[in-house]
């Protein structure tokens, strides 16, 4: 059963800044080039109900496919080397349809 794998965060970097624009940019590159990761997307929160920015969202076919994204090196790097310092909130869902 495919999940849905959603990370809403805000950054510590200012709104517009060179860093969030680097950030994003990074992440799209590394996270979406790890097998088993479709329909990377980057958003942008447009409601002002939410101090939460951004979200990342992306499909895998089944939990096989979730745990080895989880698992990759380049995301646990990703995690430990830009998530954890450049990250100042998150919440994160993942969903099975049916």
């Amino acid at each position: 059963m495919p999940i849905q794998h959603t990370v809403v965060f805000r950054l510590s970097h200012e709104p517009g800044s060179v860093e969030e624009r680097r950030f994003l940019d990074d992440a799209r590159s590394a996270l979406s080039s790890i097998p088993g990761v479709h329909e990377f997307a980057v958003r942008r929160q447009v409601s002002a109900k939410s101090g939460l920015t951004h979200q990342f969202s992306m499909v895998f076919a089944d939990h096989a496919a979730y745990d080895a994204y989880d698992a990759h090196p380049t995301h646990t790097a990703f995690v430990r080397d830009r998530w954890v310092p450049e990250v100042a909130e998150f919440q994160e869902y993942d969903f099975e349809g049916w």
